[in-house]
């Protein structure tokens, strides 16, 4: 297996707060790694240099081989690199079909006031990708009038949209009802691993995680403490005692 993105020595610092202390990690093509860890150990600010947001103090970080460092968020995107959000950045004034469109003409950049943003290509490839996220019988509906689970879903539709090779998702499950987050990760785990899409994301359910991920990398103060496989790395009795905050009675891993 290849490696899609490498970090090697990453440093960041708040004030006297290191967010990152010499992060190295490959993540490999086509996997599901999952990034856990305590509030304030520097995840979500991994993924903010992953995209462009922050720019490390030193360090690399190459996306098939090209550095990324210092190149826009939106150049970024360009490469095949997309994100959601802990919040899902959705307009809440268009539809589910109107948003991913949206996302479409981001890419192409064809879309401008004057000409309809629905055009027959673009609303077919719209419909497609919301077919796959079992969004379909909601797509005329507003955003305002989702729950966050479908929020969800539509927000990571219009990541697809960009058609990335890699996607870095922040708390997918956050906010969505527990009785739905199974159903959820369930949906975008399939649709990203049918379209060849590496996934990293950050999760504070361990259950979540158990089932989803091919790998787990444990943040803990700016560091990675632990990297392995979910069976490994959740029975590992330092993380259940500093992440998970309990010992865990035997769950056994299950791929999804």
């Amino acid at each position: 297996m290849s490696v899609c993105l490498s970090a090697r020595g990453l440093h960041l610092a708040f004030g006297g707060v290191r967010a990152a202390d010499g992060i190295d990690l490959d993540v490999m093509t086509g996997e599901f790694l999952a990034i856990i860890g305590p509030n304030g150990a520097g995840k979500t600010t991994f993924i903010n240099m992953t995209t462009g947001y922050l720019k490390p103090l030193a360090g690399s970080i190459t996306f098939s081989g090209q550095s990324i460092i210092g190149l826009t968020p939106r150049r970024i995107v360009e490469l095949g690199i997309a994100r959601s959000f802990q919040l899902p950045q959705v307009f809440l004034e268009h539809s589910v079909l109107e948003n991913v469109a949206l996302a479409i003409a981001a890419r192409t950049g064809f879309w401008k006031p004057s000409r309809p943003l629905l055009s027959p290509d673009v609303a077919a490839e719209a419909h497609d990708i919301i077919a796959k996220f079992g969004l379909a019988d909601i797509a005329d509906r507003g955003a305002d009038t989702l729950n966050e689970g479908a929020r969800k879903l539509t927000d990571i539709a219009m990541a697809l949209a960009l058609r990335p090779r890699l996607l870095l998702m922040d708390e997918p499950t956050s906010g969505v009802a527990a009785a739905d987050k199974m159903e959820v990760v369930a949906t975008l785990a399939r649709v990203l691993r049918e379209a060849g899409v590496t996934a990293v994301f950050v999760e504070h359910d361990m259950e979540v995680v158990d089932r989803f991920a091919d790998r787990v990398a444990v943040w803990s103060q700016g560091r990675i403490s632990a990297l392995g496989t979910p069976g490994a790395v959740l029975s590992d009795p330092r993380v259940q005692r500093d992440v998970i905050g309990t010992r865990l009675v035997e769950a056994p891993h299950a791929s999804a």
